[in-house]
């Protein structure tokens, strides 16, 4: 996952919003649902917050691959003007706040942007003032609610589609095995809440430090927890325990054609991932590969380069809004219309946003076969589809 997992300390953003709005309805038109009110037959102007000027290595590309993305989205557009500004943030609270205080000054009727979690949710705070809605890149759903949404594939989602999966495979008794860090534990109770709501049972969870020796000092106890069980499902990272616990439990006996092994996390990225053994048959979600494949074939044949791993966000909160503003409606970035059910399309398929400020993405399952991904149950193509 990208290195947004700072926790940020959540405002109370939703009291926040509501106060503000009601103060400010006499001299800024708010409608009704949250959001301002827009002029369609205009270019809407749509703020962009990116961490360009941090000292943080890589912000920098990382700050172009998104304006890159929003550009290439807005010409992709049909009939619908969309007046970008950009501004940059250096990743930090402080100015985000400062540049969505300066956004909305300017006129901006919503924000993409920013990143990192911290300044996101400082930025949010800054905009509920004029009663504006901010899509944040994001994947940390503590920040998510009020006036923010998220735009950053979450591990919620994910559980959801992989545990629903699991059971109509069969493999509904589940043991969860995660690290005793932050990401480690959020996965954990995502997990949890997933096979809450799809039917599966988690038999046993096994926590473990994020260590060579703690790794190996887990795996009795994950043999143990898996005799019965039909499924292991692992938060752990390719960059971090993934490699060694799928070594070491196939060698304690944990053998994945006895007990399916679940991701929560891509194991196709980094590519030599897909060389190791104890990888191969295990299950994990991913973007609709083809839409992904699509984004980045036209982001290269325009720019010359790849985009970041996540510059497709700004490109999909640019759809959102040009498919909102493209019915017409003065009403069409209110938290109303951004979450209506129906989604949008995005540089990974289809995506929607919900109430409560995270996300749902259509995500497909894949497998590693031969050291070879390969799809087994593709992405939905509606919400009324796998998983939903």
């Amino acid at each position: 996952m990208f290195a947004v997992f700072k926790r940020a300390r959540k405002a109370t953003l939703s009291a926040v919003a509501a106060i503000s709005t009601f103060a400010l309805a006499a001299c800024d038109p708010i409608a009704i649902g949250g959001g301002p009110t827009i002029n369609t037959s205009k270019p809407v102007p749509v703020a962009l917050l990116v961490p360009r000027g941090s000292a943080q290595s890589g912000d920098s590309v990382l700050a172009q691959s998104l304006e890159n993305a929003a550009r290439l989205a807005i010409a992709d557009l049909q009939g619908v003007q969309i007046d970008l500004r950009i501004y940059d943030t250096a990743g930090d609270p402080t100015r985000a706040a400062a540049a969505a205080t300066e956004a909305v000054k300017g006129g901006a009727r919503i924000i993409l942007g920013p990143v990192y979690a911290e300044a996101a949710n400082a930025a949010g705070i800054a905009a509920a003032q004029k009663g504006v809605n901010v899509l944040a890149f994001s994947n940390t759903t503590s920040i998510a609610g009020g006036n923010v949404f998220i735009l950053g594939p979450t591990f919620d989602n994910t559980a959801r589609r992989l545990t629903s999966y699991a059971k109509a495979q069969g493999k509904g008794r589940i043991v969860i095995a995660g690290g005793s860090n932050a990401a480690g534990l959020a996965g954990q109770a995502a997990i949890r809440n997933a096979a809450a709501g799809s039917g599966a049972s988690i038999t046993d969870s096994i926590g473990y430090e994020l260590s060579q020796q703690g790794v190996i000092n887990a795996i009795p106890q994950i043999r143990a927890a898996t005799s019965g069980a039909d499924a292991l499902f692992l938060t752990a990272t390719t960059a971090g325990a993934l490699p060694l616990l799928t070594q070491l439990l196939p060698e304690a006996g944990v053998k994945p054609e006895d007990v399916q092994y679940i991701g929560l996390t891509r194991w196709d990225v980094p590519a030599q991932t897909l060389a190791l053994p104890g990888v191969q048959g295990g299950w994990f979600a991913m973007p609709d590969p083809g839409q992904a494949q699509r984004f980045r074939d036209r982001y290269q044949s325009t720019y010359g380069s790849t985009p970041h791993a996540i510059g497709g966000l700004a490109y999909d909160g640019i759809a959102a809004i040009g498919a909102l503003v493209g019915a017409g409606k003065a009403d069409a970035l209110t938290a109303a219309a951004l979450t209506q059910g129906a989604g949008f399309q995005g540089t990974g398929g289809i995506f929607r946003l919900r109430p409560d400020g995270t996300n749902d993405r259509g995500l497909a399952i894949a497998t590693i076969q031969e050291q070879k991904v390969v799809v087994i149950d593709p992405a939905p193509s509606s919400f009324s589809g796998a998983g939903f």
